[in-house]
């Protein structure tokens, strides 16, 4: 491929400060529809009953299984030098991740 033909499939991404500071999650929930698949993400708290969506994402199927198999990949790479994560099927979490109850 020439120069100008790989100059011409580049995308040019921007992103803002805001978004490029990211947002913590650690529980994401994933429903879908014949259409399409929807990842919310949420920031649990220990000790408190009540957690808010921080962002949602919606993908179609085509790009959920892209976006999977990105994923995927991503994590053979990490574990290659990392070594390999823990399945959180073998680690037992209390739902108060061991905090105590929250007080208003």
């Amino acid at each position: 491929m020439s120069e100008k033909g790989k100059q011409e499939n580049q995308l040019n991404i921007e992103i803002s400060e805001e978004v490029a500071e990211g947002s913590y999650a650690n529980l994401a929930i994933i429903t879908h529809s014949h259409a399409e698949f929807v990842i919310d993400f949420v920031n649990v708290m220990p000790g408190t009953p009540k957690s808010k969506v921080k962002n949602r994402i919606i993908l179609t199927p085509f790009h959920a299984k892209r976006f999977m198999k990105a994923i995927t990949d991503n994590i053979k790479k990490f574990e290659s030098v990392n070594g390999v994560i823990q399945d959180m099927e073998s680690v037992e979490i209390p739902f108060t991740f061991g905090g105590p109850p929250a007080q208003a």
